[in-house]
């Protein structure tokens, strides 16, 4: 199998031992990402909107440094601290997606990494 690391200085750098995605053929695994701003690598301010537009805005880059876009994408896990944000991630993924829109789990964690209260990662086929 060939398999080749995706990685673009417009989405935050990994903050441990990973690739922010991986591409296998014409599918692209992305990592999951959080929040950060890729500029500083701090969280967004705001509320769980402004989080969810930037984790989007994040896997867009990432989409795109892997040749496809978010329209690509035929899988996404959504987490959440708190389910009570569902309906605000669900108006941003509105925003943000078209239909068809990709397939997609929403689960509550217990914790995300450095305080994030969302994180999504993504599957993605290209071609």
């Amino acid at each position: 199998m060939n398999r080749s690391a995706i990685s673009t200085d417009r989405a935050p750098r990994a903050i441990g031992p990973y690739s922010q995605a991986m591409r296998a053929g014409d599918t692209v695994y992305l990592s999951g990402q959080i929040p950060f701003r890729p500029d500083t690598m701090e969280l967004v301010e705001g509320d769980i909107a402004e989080e969810a537009r930037q984790v989007f805005a994040n896997l867009k880059a990432v989409c795109e440094a892997a040749g496809g876009d978010l329209s690509s994408l035929v899988r996404v896990g959504i987490y959440l601290t708190d389910l009570g944000d569902f309906e605000a991630v669900n108006a941003v993924m509105a925003e943000v997606f078209a239909q068809p829109y990709p397939a997609r789990s929403t689960i509550q964690v217990a914790a995300l990494p450095r305080g994030a209260r969302v994180e999504v990662d993504a599957v993605m086929v290209l071609g």
